[in-house]
């Protein structure tokens, strides 16, 4: 036995927080396929179109998102509509010697200037379909083009402005750097706290009853040598109640614990009922709380009944009574402290 428990509470933080890397490593994969896959380096910084390139030689090269310089910009006099609301005006250009068609936001264009002599503007490069086809048939008509007119001079492809979407991409790319800043973050501080298991939460929740790393040490050679009740994931020494589950691993002084009671979860899938489990709550001083999930009804009987008989001030059961003794003896916490008990729970 104690081989077994020879610094147990370390090797079950340390293999607690290994597990937890498996998300956020998954996490950053997933952005790295979609930062590869998809053209947001484009939408993030896109190509300068010169004078010089044509769009289909653009879009080909899968530069499909630019900033351009145009001049002498000429309203055709037919705009794009969507859900009954316009989408943009639609201009012409010559650029690279072509007649190339550029469709602006309204805001850009003033809903629909009759000219503008230049205008740098960050767009799309779209694959003309059908309703585009009808738009130069129209276009070329109004110009008094011919056929073989509107084939030399039109390209399949047009410049859109709208098509950016630009306040849908500053909200793609704050969610995009933003939760991969978070996955870093979390990942790095899982790497910390394997390499040093008493700068976790675990330990470092027990900073309000004196130095964790000390804590640390005195009930890791308490369950060394001799744990006086042991269950799956749940240990009593003389000193300390202790937790190494897969789901959260924790230390509480004895004497600092203040209420103890259980409540049961019936787990069911659709109208089949398969298990209970019963899950152990404890109220410790200095607003410590500690959960203790999926466990046995007769592990957590044994351990509620060893606490209270190893410390007769502590409240057992769950009860309106039980509840405001402790908040007579804690007080209400401030609102700080509220939030800070909330992120310990959910750590």
């Amino acid at each position: 036995m104690t081989e077994n428990y020879e610094h147990y509470i370390t090797k079950n933080i340390k293999a607690f927080y290994r597990r937890r890397l498996f998300s956020p490593i998954v996490y950053l994969l997933l952005l790295a396929v979609l930062w590869f896959t998809f053209p947001l380096p484009d939408m993030l910084h896109p190509a300068l179109l010169n004078a010089s390139d044509s769009l289909a030689d653009t879009y080909q090269n899968k530069s499909r998102y630019v900033q351009a310089t145009f001049t002498d910009l000429k309203f055709s006099g037919y705009t794009s509509e969507q859900y009954g609301m316009t989408f943009g005006y639609y201009y012409y250009t010559m650029h690279n010697g072509q007649c190339t068609i550029i469709l602006l936001a309204p805001r850009t264009c003033e809903e629909g200037l009759p000219s503008i002599d230049s205008l740098t503007v960050t767009g799309r490069i779209v694959r003309g379909k059908e309703s585009y086809q009808a738009l130069l048939q129209k276009l070329s008509a109004d110009l008094g083009w011919t056929e073989k007119g509107l084939t030399n001079q039109l390209s399949g492809f047009y410049f859109s402005e709208p098509d950016f979407h630009a306040t849908t991409t500053v909200i793609l790319f704050m969610f995009y750097f933003g939760s991969m800043g978070y996955a870093v973050i979390y990942l790095l501080m899982c790497l910390l706290f394997i390499r040093f298991p008493a700068l976790s939460p675990t330990c470092q929740n027990l900073i309000v009853f004196g130095h964790p790393r000390q804590i640390l040490e005195e009930a890791e050679e308490e369950l060394a040598t001799l744990p006086q009740l042991a269950t799956e994931d749940m240990f009593i020494t003389e000193h300390y109640f202790i937790m190494t589950s897969p789901y959260a691993n924790a230390i509480v002084p004895i004497q600092e614990i203040l209420w103890i009671y259980k409540h049961s979860t019936l787990h069911k899938f659709l109208w089949y009922h398969f298990s209970i489990s019963y899950t152990m709550h404890i109220t410790a001083n200095k607003h410590l709380y500690v959960h203790c999930p999926k466990n046995t009804k007769s592990d957590i009987d044994g351990i509620m009944d060893y606490l209270a008989e190893a410390n007769h001030n502590i409240l057992v059961g769950f009860n309106e009574e039980n509840r405001l003794k402790v908040q007579a003896v804690q007080g209400k916490p401030f609102h700080i402290e509220k939030f800070y008990a909330l992120l310990r729970r959910k750590v």
